[in-house]
């Protein structure tokens, strides 16, 4: 597998704020409580893979200057509601 270009790198990232703006939103009517939970537990679980992405080197991170805040709000957020 190739390393992952600089527009890979940042359509992950985009992705990875999908997941933040999901976790955000609060339990919907047509939502079972174990739904609810089930759909925090993976958004949760998905910005823990992508924060852990490494280079081909399998040590090196892919991330350079991203902000991880809002990720790692939501990770703690989405834990709490699980």
């Amino acid at each position: 597998m190739a390393e992952r270009t600089a527009d890979e790198v940042a359509a992950v990232f985009s992705a990875a704020g999908d997941s933040v703006t999901v976790i955000g939103i609060a339990k919907t009517a047509d939502e079972t409580a174990d739904e609810y939970k089930d759909k925090m537990k993976r958004n949760v679980e998905h910005l823990e893979i992508i924060k852990a992405y490494k280079k081909e080197d399998g040590s090196t991170s892919i991330w350079t200057s991203e902000s991880f805040t809002a990720i790692d709000k939501a990770i703690t957020d989405g834990k709490a509601k699980y």
